[in-house]
């Protein structure tokens, strides 16, 4: 049996890496093919392009990246009538992979997608046009299977891939000593996300609100989990700049999290990871001026942190666009540092996320129904 997998993103990568090696588990000579980055190359599916490529968030990136984009759509559209394969599994990367999925199905191929556009904030009208290109939906979130159900579209609950990569190597305190960090002191986390357009334009706001952050606490210690996408240098370009000391772990982020009294993180996925932590958290975002423009027209939802949306209520500050100031984002990590009331009613609401989370096993569910498809 060969899959082809489509994964254009790091969190994609990741996602299809661990599902592989599942299927292995369960039926060792399955093949793996496609379009993804190490961590798919590591479980052993053979990358025929690299998303690294094409990882990018937002309209304007979108448009500059756009020629290579649609190189690699070509590129796909090409393996898909070449390979044949027996399914093809699309991991996140709406846009890309329905376009590639409509493609494989007018040529019969079976196909699931992993990992739902998020038709719970916009356009909850892609339910049906996504039913036309797929044979089934495998969502990470409980609450998203009554859209597909309403729609009659083939849905499957199969849990959130997080809940089973949440495995710090060490415990809080061995942790601790490993990273040479006093626990008797202040630790704030940065975690300025996985892309470089992220990089670029929240590591300098989190730099500056540390230093506002130490001026009021000069015992804070801070130290920054670096993503594997995310190089020495481009770190480096900012760091420099800044006088404080931190520390830069590489490889180890739930860890360095684990670690921390408080972080400061870009939105997406890393919030869930911090919250099946249990770490107070405040979320900075800032995005094109155009992308942010379409994002208030079209999103319907009051909250962009994921924590937020699925317990219904705004228990996480998030700093978006003109709001992400250091000014904001220091006083909101002071008070999570200085005022235990309001960090451990933070807590208590990061528990519930957890707890709606369930207990894992997304990867191999997933595993388990690819070879479910396959045998029909």
């Amino acid at each position: 049996m060969k899959i082809l997998f489509s994964a254009g993103e790091s969190s994609g990568d990741q996602h299809a890496a661990n599902m592989f090696l599942e299927l292995q588990d369960l039926q060792p000579d399955i093949i793996g093919i496609g379009m993804g980055g190490s961590k798919m190359a590591q479980a052993g599916i053979e990358i025929r392009y690299d998303s690294g490529n094409i990882a990018v968030i937002g309209v304007v990136e979108v448009i500059k990246h756009y020629p290579e984009i649609r190189r690699a759509l070509t590129l796909m559209k090409q393996l898909v009538a070449k390979e044949r394969p027996d399914l093809l599994v699309c991991v996140d990367y709406k846009e890309f992979n329905f376009k590639l999925a409509r493609y494989a199905k007018g040529l019969g191929i079976k196909v699931l997608f992993y990992v739902s556009p998020q038709v719970w904030a916009w356009r909850p009208g892609r339910v049906r046009t996504y039913g036309k290109v797929i044979d089934m939906m495998a969502v990470i979130f409980p609450f998203e299977t009554a859209y597909y159900d309403a729609e009659k579209v083939p849905v499957r609950y199969v849990g959130h891939p997080s809940v089973d990569k949440i495995r710090p190597r060490f415990n809080r305190d061995d942790a601790l000593k490993h990273f040479g960090l006093d626990k008797s002191k202040p630790i704030v986390g940065l975690l300025p996300g996985s892309r470089a357009n992220e990089i670029n334009r929240l590591l300098p706001v989190m730099l500056a609100a540390a230093e506002k952050i130490q001026f009021d606490l000069s015992d804070c210690q801070f130290i920054l989990p670096q993503a594997d996408s995310i190089s020495d240098a481009m770190l480096e370009v900012h760091l420099r700049q800044s006088s404080l000391a931190i520390k830069v772990i590489k490889s180890q982020p739930y860890d360095v999290i684990q670690c921390c009294d408080a972080v400061m993180t870009s939105s997406g996925t890393a919030t869930l990871e911090i919250a099946l932590l249990t770490v107070p958290m405040v979320i900075v975002y800032k995005l094109s001026s155009l992308t942010y423009w379409l994002g208030k027209k079209l999103v319907n939802i009051p909250f962009i942190g994921l924590p937020n949306i699925i317990l219904g209520k705004s228990f996480i500050k998030e700093l978006i666009q003109h709001e992400a100031t250091a000014e904001k984002i220091s006083a909101e990590v002071l008070q999570i540092l200085t005022d235990n009331t309001y960090a451990d009613e933070m807590r208590e609401n990061l528990l519930q996320v957890k707890k709606q989370l369930g207990q894992g096993g997304g990867s191999k569910n997933m595993a388990l129904l690819v070879l479910e498809m396959l045998s029909v």
